[in-house]
């Protein structure tokens, strides 16, 4: 039973914390926030990639790391398309 408790009671696999601070804060500060976690996932995956090319790394963590690095893309380019719509649904409407 000890080990079905503490299989409950770990911490999420992910990040939980949210991109801005609870006081608030600016779109922009959150979406450059965003952005420098994905460029510091990325360039933790191009280092695991280089450690594993040379034969020090663990295969699976660096399949995880670039794996982690592409979902961050994939988000920012989702969100930078719907940022770009929406600008360009502004632009079309009539004052």
């Amino acid at each position: 039973m000890d080990g079905i408790r503490s299989i409950g009671s770990a911490p999420p696999a992910f990040d939980s914390t949210p991109a801005t601070p609870a006081g608030g804060g600016s779109f922009g500060d959150a979406l450059a926030d965003a952005l420098g976690r994905a460029e510091a996932l990325q360039q933790g995956a191009d280092a695991q990639a280089e450690r594993a090319a040379l034969g020090a790394g663990n295969l699976h963590e660096t399949a995880l790391a670039l794996e982690k690095a592409d979902i961050a893309m994939r988000v920012l380019t989702k969100v930078r398309n719907r940022i770009v719509d929406a600008y360009q649904e502004v632009m079309r409407m009539t004052v």
